[in-house]
């Protein structure tokens, strides 16, 4: 058997080395973090060649005084914690000890600092920090510490041949220096790679910051996160589902003003974007959440990205419902919409209809008497000759305006006070149905509505099963199903709220569905699948002409629904142009 045998100091440090510095961006963090745990109000960086031939960080920190340099550069050796009671509350980026001594391992690390208050500065090199006999050199410095990484993994060249090009680790690097800029405003930041300026950030407030960094697209397309509960505060901007795109590297997240990735966060933003995002679109994000640090645990791996949370699932909770929470605004989210949202197809002291042909929304969302009522009144048109006068649109309309007519029996174009806006009339109902149906179910009030000739259609003997099976679940959500035969199936009842659709379709719909999974019970996720399902069927379709006041009722309800900015399958269901739009399109005033 092999003999065991201690190993020697600097080969521990470089397999050590090997979870702290991963390429050349993790030392440039560790760096970072030290100079912004030292209370540095600038902070300068210098990259050749993607960090890799030269990092170099200046800063205007408290310095380190010259007997503790060769100490700065052994491992485990820190100023930050001195307890376990430290380690279990720490509130500063760095504290495992470990990051200088690490780097010192794969690459020429030199070290200058002027203590505050010192007469001048010292400066030491890497490879001499473990001899206790090397002395630190005079060096011209005002204040502050400079640490000069050049060479990266010289000593260890089977690790170079992991690194990237050149463009590929700047581009690692740049984000490194971006995510710490965006936790701290009030400290400035400059990078510099080959000699060319890329940025300078000086100190602003947290928006600005986000702006400068993130670009002011991000800021205009996002919408202003701000919550609290207990020893939880979450602040930032989530986009605007119409604005996700594709890209899957656009959540920065900020726990304790700490960059991390971790998965309770990252689950909890996916169920809030559930109901709102199209296809493999990704929500990008910038959120600052604040805890106790006692109740996290950021040790859990050198590279301190990773974290774990006392009670994760109440921080599920807060993260879910308050990003849900900014995502169900108002559907205008560029001008304020009115306190009380107007729900009646006339615009405040306008005439243009009389009360009877008002109704508070489309035949299909009522109960039998109410829809043939509404429809009823709705079909009588104008009198011969006589042009309906549409409503102003003046400052004090909807945000959604009033309906003008309708486009190919798809489109609903409507006059607000800012210009045109379009609507897709079947996303923007499905919509609508979706989140009634969601709040019908979560307080048990699904109203049905019993057929008086019940619809049947053929099924084959796996959906009669599943029928059966699935009675109480079917129950649940407002259906009436019986099997009339060995291969039919009789629709005797459909939730009020969909009635207007085609129940035999709906049925099949949700049967299919229900075949599938075959669920036993019926889990939020999987019951808002199957909502989802029932609202698209149940919405109105194409080609279906609306009258003016179907049209303005759809409006108004659209403003008194949450997250009515998309449909259930996350595309946009309204589009403005402005005047400004307008002018510019057929070329007014140039």
């Amino acid at each position: 058997m092999p003999t065991i045998a201690r190993l020697h100091d600097l080969l521990i440090s470089q397999i050590a080395a090997g979870e702290v510095v991963e390429r050349p961006a993790s030392v440039l963090k560790e760096l970072l973090e030290n100079s912004l745990d030292a209370g540095s109000r600038a902070i300068q960086v210098h990259l050749e060649e993607g960090g890799v031939k030269l990092i170099r960080v200046i800063d205007d920190g408290c310095g380190i005084a010259r007997e503790q340099l060769a100490l700065a550069l052994t491992r485990h050796a820190t100023s930050k914690i001195a307890s376990l009671d430290d380690l279990e509350r720490v509130g500063t980026l760095g504290f495992r000890g470990e990051a200088l001594a690490s780097v010192a391992a794969v690459a020429r690390l030199t070290l200058s600092s002027r203590e505050r208050g010192a007469d001048h500065a010292w400066k030491l090199r890497g490879d001499l920090a473990p001899n206790s006999e090397a002395k630190p050199e005079p060096a011209a410095l005002m204040a502050g510490t400079v640490v000069e990484m050049r060479d990266l993994y010289f000593n260890t060249p089977a690790r170079r041949k992991f690194l990237k090009a050149e463009g590929t680790e700047f581009a690692h690097c740049a984000d490194a220096v971006k995510r710490l800029a965006l936790t701290r405003p009030d400290v400035a930041f400059s990078l510099t790679h080959n000699g060319r300026s890329l940025f300078q950030l000086a100190p602003a407030n947290r928006d600005r910051r986000i702006a400068d960094v993130l670009g002011e697209d991000f800021i205009t397309a996002a919408r202003a996160v701000d919550a609290a509960a207990g020893p939880l505060r979450m602040t930032g901007f989530v986009i605007d589902p119409t604005r996700a795109d594709n890209a899957r590297d656009g959540q920065s997240v900020f726990v304790n003003g700490r960059f991390v990735r971790d998965k309770v966060i990252a689950h909890a933003l996916r169920e809030a974007y559930r109901d709102v995002l199209h296809g493999s679109r990704q929500p990008a994000v910038c959120l600052f959440v604040e805890i106790d640090p006692a109740l996290v645990d950021v040790n859990v791996h050198p590279a301190k990205t990773e974290v774990r949370f006392r009670d994760s699932r109440a921080v599920h909770q807060f993260v879910f419902h308050a990003v849900q929470r900014a995502l169900a605004g108002p559907v205008d989210h560029a001008v304020a919409a009115p306190a009380t949202p107007s729900r009646t197809g006339a615009a405040p002291n306008a005439g243009a209809y009389p009360l009877p042909r008002q109704q508070s929304a489309l035949g299909i969302a009522e109960p039998a008497a109410a829809a043939y009522l509404a429809f009823a009144q709705a079909a009588h048109g104008p009198a011969a000759g006589e042009t309906p006068p549409f409503q102003s649109a003046g400052n004090d309309a909807p945000p959604l305006g009033y309906a003008l007519a309708q486009l190919h029996g798809i489109y609903i174009l409507a006059q607000n006070a800012r210009g045109l806006v379009l609507v897709d009339m079947h996303a923007a109902h499905e919509r609508i149905l979706y989140e009634k149906l969601k709040a019908a179910c979560d307080s048990r009030q699904v109203a049905t509505q019993t057929l008086l000739i019940p619809a049947l259609f053929a099924a084959d003997p796996l959906t009669i099963a599943a029928a059966e099976e699935h009675a109480a679940t079917l129950a649940e959500l407002g259906f009436q199903i019986t099997p009339l035969g060995p291969n039919q199936l009789a629709v005797r009842g459909v939730p009020a709220l969909l009635q207007g659709g085609d129940p035999a379709a709906l049925a099949r719909a949700l049967l299919d569905e229900l075949r599938e999974h075959g669920l036993s019970r019926l889990p939020t996720a999987r019951r808002d699948e199957l909502l989802a399902t029932m609202a698209c069927h149940g919405a109105v379709r194409a080609r279906r002409p609306l009258t003016l006041p179907e049209m303005n009722a759809l409006l108004r309800q659209m403003e008194a629904t949450e997250r009515a900015g998309q449909c259930n399958h996350g595309r946009p269901t309204w589009s403005e142009l402005s005047l400004a739009q307008l002018d510019k399109l057929f070329l007014r005033g140039q």
